[in-house]
């Protein structure tokens, strides 16, 4: 697939790094030549220096048979202008755009073929905010995804000592959750990932993925560490697009503070949020922390555009008593040091989340939600089966005669409003969703080809 990538900060140098590993022709534009080169040399992309909505640098990038375009500059207006040269001057089929403004997304009919021109519109804000809120709702968890339409979740989860499965196969599952139907994923151990066979033993400190109806995922977790309690007060560090999206989510159900170091701004919140209560004032101040209270705090979750800023103010909180602490950072060395450090429980990059929202649309097949997982490694998918038994690979066949990829395994069946784990006996049906984890995303091509339709693979 020909694909034109718009901006090369850092989502736009994470969507190139990942899709030019899966055998795309990509071309990244910006004005900034010497970032431009650096990754060129680095990704083996093309590269185009210039205004990226200027039909001339759109055509020496390759815009009149690219296949689509992907806007992710730092400016909402330029990411549209470039989707409405793409789409009128060079009739582009898929243009995806990034809009941040809150004042441009609550007006969705500005965005169609009679408008301005933009099949996917991408907020990172909005990702970002679903994301955290689904952490906040599972204590303990590590990452939950939500797969069709919420029915069903992927959670990972860090087993400890004391757990009821800990220490035994994962087979006797069932045993210790009669009645529920789960599947275990994939387990992560000491950062290696390992195919989830029933005689598998979960040890303390796993890292593991399961899969389950959404009303069944707090019992399974209570089997691989112990619950902790509802979280209810919760501290945000950061008032920007994300911190005043997640506050105005979160203070239908928590007690929510919010620290914001500018006066205007955090005048404007006071106005705009009805049950936050806004503090003016520097999240790492220790004073302002202990005068807040922040040692009865459940959550602490920095969200400024600084990451020094997140990871020193949510060390200074853990260390200070906040019982779980997030912190935003974008420089991936960066997630990867937090992670390994027992200072911040969550480290959140905003590439990784919102990277999986581009790739759902870039996938060949019916794939219909991509989730990046362990710092893009692996991947979750839902895909649709279409065809019949003989026009397709997977449909009229049980679930142990697909042929997966070494690393891949069926996590559920979505059927309807029915979730059903994937049992090797099931037969998989025309327009069943499956749920899929790959250890290994080089794997996906593979597993593309799969859900494609007919002899000629399209």
């Amino acid at each position: 697939m020909k694909i034109l990538i718009l901006g090369a900060g850092q989502v736009g140098s994470s969507v190139a790094s990942n899709l030019a590993s899966e055998a795309n022709d990509i071309t990244l534009v910006d004005v900034e030549s010497d970032i431009l080169d650096d990754l060129r040399d680095r990704l083996d992309i093309q590269t185009v220096a210039g205004p990226a909505s200027h039909p001339n640098v759109l055509k020496r990038a390759g815009i009149e048979d690219a296949d689509m375009l992907i806007a992710v500059t730092n400016s909402d207006e330029t990411n549209m202008t470039a989707c409405q040269v793409a789409h009128t001057l060079f009739h582009t089929p898929t243009k995806i755009a990034r809009v941040r403004s809150a004042s441009y997304l609550k007006h969705r009919e500005l965005f169609s073929p009679q408008a301005v021109p933009v099949d996917v519109l991408i907020s990172p804000e909005q990702i970002i905010s679903s994301y955290v809120h689904r952490l906040i709702e599972y204590p303990g968890a590590l990452q939950v995804l939500d797969f069709a339409g919420g029915k069903v979740q992927l959670v990972g989860i860090k087993a400890y000592y004391g757990g009821p499965l800990v220490g035994h196969e994962i087979s006797a599952l069932r045993d210790h959750v009669p009645g529920i139907d789960t599947r275990v994923a994939a387990i992560y151990r000491r950062g290696q990932g390992m195919v989830p066979s029933g005689d598998r033993v979960i040890e303390a400190d796993d890292e593991v993925f399961f899969i389950a109806a959404r009303k069944d995922i707090r019992k399974v977790m209570s089997e691989l560490r112990k619950l902790d309690k509802p979280f209810r007060r919760i501290m945000l560090a950061g008032g920007g697009n994300i911190g005043k999206r997640l506050a105005e989510t979160l203070e239908k159900k928590y007690q929510v503070k919010l620290l914001e170091r500018n006066p205007s701004r955090a005048k404007f919140l006071s106005e705009e949020l009805n049950k936050t209560i806004v503090l003016l004032g520097d999240s790492a101040d220790e004073d302002l922390l202990l005068e807040e209270n922040i040692d009865q705090m459940d959550v602490f979750c920095a969200l400024t555009n600084d990451d020094e800023a997140n990871i020193l103010s949510s060390m200074l909180a853990k260390r200070l008593g906040a019982r779980k602490v997030m912190s935003l950072i974008n420089r991936p060395a960066y997630v990867d040091l937090m992670e390994s450090h027992e200072s911040i429980d969550v480290a959140i990059s905003p590439q990784q989340v919102t990277i999986g929202e581009l790739l759902t649309h870039v996938r060949r097949g019916d794939v219909v939600a991509v989730h990046a997982l362990r710092r893009g490694a692996a991947e979750a998918i839902e895909a649709i089966a279409h065809g019949d038994s003989k026009t397709s690979k997977v449909v009229g066949r049980q679930i142990d005669q697909v042929q997966l990829p070494e690393g891949t395994t069926i996590g559920a069946i979505v059927r309807g409003d029915e979730v059903m784990m994937a049992h090797h006996d099931i037969v998989i049906q025309a327009e069943d969703h499956l749920i899929l984890f790959l250890l290994d995303k080089k794997k996906i091509p593979a597993v593309e080809k799969l859900f494609q339709v007919g002899v000629t693979f399209m």
